[in-house]
């Protein structure tokens, strides 16, 4: 065990909260055990921690894709852009919604799947939300054409005030009917 392991818990955090805070970009777990010398095990205990002292102030961690990010919380939106002058986000049109949790609850998918879910062609909304970085290209299938298949980005969990996408909300779908709203089995 090196002597790095032997911090406090809140030592720990706070070093961990001051190397997300100089990251310009998301990082490993793995990273921050290699430059404070702990084990991953530490590394995420630590973040835990760290998680839940945020919840009380403007700050959050953010998970994406195996990697975390030190954000501001998404009830500061607002007032982060008027302090620094950004103009407010953009709307999203239905379709753009609709396509978006589409991706979020099925991706990796490709464009013919969202299009089969949604009835309707999907392109122009998949270029709009590829534009504004909600969704990104993940890889391709192994099927004919390759097509590409498509998950939501960081800046997806960013706009929606997420800290990874464990947070979306359960998708409840309506269970089937026969008609009269009865279950009827055959007995035989």
């Amino acid at each position: 065990m090196s002597e790095s392991e032997n911090l406090s818990p809140l030592d720990l955090t706070s070093s961990l909260e001051a190397l997300l805070f100089v990251s310009a970009e998301p990082v490993l777990p793995s990273q921050l055990g290699q430059a404070l010398d702990v084990s991953l095990a530490a590394v995420e205990q630590g973040l835990k921690e760290l998680d839940g002292e945020l919840r009380a102030r403007g700050l959050r961690l953010q998970r994406h894709a195996g990697r975390v990010q030190l954000t501001t919380a998404p009830e500061a939106a607002e007032l982060v852009e008027r302090f620094l002058g950004l103009e407010a986000t953009s709307r999203l049109s239905r379709a753009a919604l609709e396509t978006l949790a589409i991706i979020a609850y099925q991706q990796p998918v490709t464009r013919p799947q969202v299009d089969a879910v949604r009835g309707v062609n999907s392109e122009g909304v998949m270029k709009s939300l590829l534009g504004k970085g909600l969704v990104q290209e993940v890889g391709r299938t192994d099927g004919p054409g390759r097509p590409i298949l498509y998950g939501t980005s960081l800046e997806f969990l960013q706009h929606f005030g997420l800290n990874s996408l464990l947070e979306l909300p359960p998708l409840n779908l309506p269970e089937p009917e026969n008609g009269n709203g009865h279950d009827e089995t055959l007995k035989g």
